[in-house]
């Protein structure tokens, strides 16, 4: 189904006047490229830590390791072309920012409706993970995990209200913490290190290709795709800080690129040390993947400790950029403009608030490998959307002022939308049941969207003025 434009849809537009956007305004100056870097490996970080290793149960390891160096090509090519479109277009509204203006109101909200469902549905993964850690590390004497759910939902969003400078600085210091843990965790897994460990999952005869380096044969690959995802998803979130930034057109992308670079060594180190230390079969089914592979030494219990900070840092990142989605498309008139009204400290309250209330609420199914896929799917839409978004813009619009621009243009874009249209397909592989449930609720939003918000859009919210701005030069042309 083709995506209507401005000039093919029939949305209703008003002007808000100064006070509407005076109590809608988040702190600029914020963060630097450092700052910006870290957000973008806190937000991956936890899926180092665990996760991704239940690829191997789907692909073996070549099917894990092909899966991830294809994925892993998909993203840097899309956070080269994301790069690009935030140095034209820094807002906060990230992804759905581009959309709207490459493909009008329906792609722009489509775009950060997908973006939503990634970013309110993660935090619920990780939080019963962190129930997990803390339970198996028998800290306070809690056997129940909703309360360490309660717990983490409430105290960063409550550091959270306090400001985005003050945010970014803790998320950045817990982030250098499980960074040291994947370093202490390499160091001690390199003695233990057995090549032959890796493939040592038997061959499936009756899979097409299967062998110990493909056990479960070609499909297989397929099959570890959203595994695979986990080592990097969500890194697409660090334009939604764009508002906050120093100079967001320079900073933006640096950081974003950067964060990047930085998972890409992290998560080939993970893959191939934790799995020849421990074997791909016996790691296939951890909960804790890392510490297992260091089996009973002081180093395992140390990075049993710090695998928790790198849980949190992700869960307290995504709280951010679901905030910050939520606050641009509310802003915007997409979502109750209620949702991005902002404190004494710039922060968007309810847009904080009403999102962890939902995701709590998922969390409390303890079913943390479901909503995980549930991620995975929102995700993978949405980078189709925005890659679909870059060669609009590139096409349509070639002379708009980029101060990045993408290395290869639109080829490079293409090749992470063939991909991403693969993972679309790929989580339904996985779990038929969960990509289903997020594509109802993605058709919700739309619902909502048709039949409501997109007769009461705010014309002069940032991102309606960038698409505003860019029909006008049209005319004008």
């Amino acid at each position: 189904m083709a995506i209507p434009t401005d000039k093919s849809a029939h949305e209703d537009f008003h002007n808000e006047d100064d006070a509407y956007l005076a109590k809608r305004t988040l702190k600029s100056g914020s963060a630097g490229w450092l700052l910006l870097a870290g957000l973008g490996v806190s937000y991956v970080i936890s899926g180092d830590y665990a996760g991704w290793n239940n690829g191997l149960a789907q692909g073996g390891f070549g099917g894990l390791l092909i899966a991830t160096v294809v994925i892993a090509g998909m993203y840097l090519a899309m956070v080269l072309g994301m790069a690009e479109m935030s140095s034209a277009l820094p807002a906060a509204g990230g992804g759905y920012t581009f959309a709207r203006r490459a493909l009008g109101p329906w792609g722009g909200f489509a775009t950060g409706a997908a973006v939503l469902i990634e970013y309110a549905i993660a935090p619920a993964a990780i939080a019963t993970f962190i129930g997990a850690y803390v339970e198996s590390l028998h800290l306070f004497g809690i056997t129940d995990g909703w309360w360490v759910y309660l717990a983490v939902y409430a105290l960063f969003i409550g550091i959270h209200l306090t400001g985005a400078g003050e945010a970014l600085k803790a998320m950045f210091v817990i982030t250098v913490i499980a960074l040291v843990g994947l370093v202490v965790f390499a160091v001690s897994a390199w003695d233990s290190f057995d090549a032959g460990k890796l493939t040592d999952i038997p061959a499936d005869p009756a899979a097409v290709g299967s062998s110990s380096f493909l056990p479960f044969g070609y499909l297989g690959i397929w099959a570890a795709v959203p595994f695979a995802i986990w080592f990097f998803l969500a890194v697409e979130g660090v334009p939604l800080a764009a508002e906050e930034a120093r100079e967001p057109e320079k900073n933006v992308p640096k950081g974003i690129i950067i964060s990047m670079l930085v998972l890409i060594v992290t998560g080939s180190a993970v893959l191939f040390l934790a799995t020849g230390a421990l074997g791909a079969q016996a790691i296939s089914t951890s909960g804790n993947p890392l510490v297992e592979a260091l089996g009973d030494s002081s180093a395992a219990e140390l990075v049993n400790y710090i695998g928790l900070a790198g849980l949190v840092a992700s869960f307290f990142s995504i709280v951010y950029a679901y905030s910050r989605q939520t606050f641009a498309l509310s802003r915007a008139g997409y979502l109750p403009t209620s949702l991005s009204v902002t404190n004494a400290r710039k922060a968007p309250m309810l847009a904080l608030i009403v999102p962890g209330v939902i995701g709590f609420t998922l969390s409390l199914t303890g079913k943390g490998a479901m909503l995980l896929n549930m991620a995975v799917f929102g995700a993978a839409l949405s980078y189709v959307l925005m890659m679909i978004s870059h060669i609009v813009l590139r096409v349509r619009e070639p002379q708009m002022p980029r101060p990045y621009r993408t290395p290869g243009g639109i080829l490079t874009t293409a090749f992470a939308l063939v991909i991403a249209c693969a993972a679309v397909i790929a989580t339904f592989l996985v779990d038929r049941t969960a990509a289903t449930w997020t594509l109802v609720a993605f058709a919700g939003f739309m619902a909502y969207f048709g039949l409501y918000s997109r007769h009461h859009l705010v014309a002069n919210s940032p991102d309606e003025e960038f698409a505003a701005l860019a029909k006008a030069e049209e005319e004008l042309e």
